[in-house]
């Protein structure tokens, strides 16, 4: 297992300014107290309407609309504060922070395709993505095609003369597929094409999509960026200028905000990422590592997994990973899952993740996907291994699956 806090240190000890590794920028991002009347956080602005000096001020009032507070609709001081280290986490120019983190999928989607338009999905993204594709993005004349993770050797032959974007997930929803996102962004690279990124599994505290090239990078800020379970919000972080300026268009025109209040949450949240990601990738190996010695089970989903089929690339390419993750159980015991999860305690029934609590859901991709995969094939639950004490959740876990081996009908 990487040393989370180790591994974030090195890899940016250089490049940073002022020579601070992320876990050290988290707890000073923001203003200076000195510019806030010595208050240490950023303070919550709430406004809608903005007032001006003079005339020439409010004629003017275009030229704060990227970098400024010029109407509440598109940020105020606590948007920007929260833009700010979101963006200088990522290794970006600038964030554009949305109401969700669906929100930003589809702003980010949104700002750059048209009437007419082709591009080109990884086949393991979160299901809203898929569904913003199919359901909005078809309406309006653009042309979805998808990709397999493990097939890119035909990728190249997908792109048309219409093509604008490749949309990357890594690794993929509820079944883990790593991407080699450096290979793709070459070929995109060569072709034209924009890339973005759903980084919310690894949070930029773990990899720095932007860093390899790809254009856009989005989070769910609601999941491990809040880390609370009590906030919806979304970012797109951009790798130059001009892309930048259009997404903030476009998440202006589309009505695209978040509260102050939330944003307020989320920076306060970051403060504790470094450390909060420490115990969820702790807490998470410990699991797998149970779950894998029992009969029952008969393969662990994530790349952070010794045996998992993307874990060279995720060792090349991250420097950490998440408390998600997901375990495949033999075919017959299907039907006796939900005992299962029915026993367990500290692992709530829920569809989020990314906050304090472990969590625990079954999950049925295979509906959805366009092509076949050995991932698809068994029984999967869907683990979130949270920040309680982990020797707590194990027995948890023993608990409910003797129940399983008790229950009616067990081989």
């Amino acid at each position: 297992m990487k040393d989370v806090r180790q591994s974030a240190s090195t890899d940016n000890a250089t490049s940073q300014p002022g020579d601070f590794s992320d876990a050290t920028y988290l707890l000073h991002s923001g203003p200076a107290p000195s510019r806030q009347q010595g208050v240490l956080n950023p303070p919550i602005y709430r406004a809608s309407t903005i007032i001006y000096d003079d005339m020439d001020s409010y004629v003017d009032r275009r030229s704060r609309f990227f970098d400024g507070v010029m109407y509440g609709l598109y940020g105020t001081p606590t948007t920007q504060a929260l833009a700010d280290a979101i963006s200088h986490l990522e290794g970006g120019t600038g964030t554009v922070i949305t109401g969700s983190g669906t929100a930003a999928i589809a702003c980010a989607l949104g700002a750059f395709v048209g009437a007419g338009d082709h591009i080109i999905v990884a086949d393991t993204v979160y299901g809203q993505t898929r569904n913003y594709c199919e359901e909005i993005l078809t309406r309006f004349g653009v042309e979805i095609s998808y990709f397999a993770p493990d097939q890119l050797d035909r990728l190249e032959a997908m792109i048309k003369p219409t093509s604008k974007l490749i949309f990357l997930e890594s690794p993929g929803s509820q079944t883990f597929e790593m991407i080699d996102v450096p290979r793709i962004v070459t070929l995109a690279h060569k072709h034209g094409l924009l890339t973005a990124i759903d980084n919310t599994w690894a949070t930029p505290l773990f990899y720095k999509p932007l860093r390899e090239g790809v254009d856009i990078s989005i989070q769910s800020g609601t999941k491990y960026l809040s880390g609370h379970s009590d906030v919806m919000l979304g970012s797109i972080s951009a790798n130059n200028r001009p892309l930048f300026e259009q997404l903030k268009k476009t998440a202006g025109s589309n009505g695209h905000m978040a509260s102050p209040d939330d944003c307020y949450l989320v920076h306060r949240g970051m403060r504790s990422l470094d450390i909060r990601m420490a115990r969820h990738q702790e807490n998470a190996q410990i699991l797998m590592t149970w779950l894998a010695q029992q009969p029952e089970v008969c393969r662990i989903l994530s790349p952070a997994w010794k045996d998992d089929s993307g874990h060279a690339i995720w060792m090349r390419d991250f420097s950490g990973a998440s408390g998600l993750f997901g375990v495949a159980f033999h075919k017959h015991y299907a039907t006796r899952l939900p005992r299962l999860i029915d026993s367990l305690q500290l692992f709530r029934i829920g569809s989020s993740w990314g906050g304090y609590e472990s969590l625990v859901v079954p999950v049925y991709p295979k509906p959805a996907r366009h092509y076949p995969s050995d991932r698809l094939e068994n029984p999967v639950i869907r683990f979130h291994g949270g920040l309680e004490a982990p020797e707590d959740l194990i027995r948890d876990l023993e608990k409910a699956f003797h129940v399983l081996r008790n229950s009616s009908g067990s081989e």
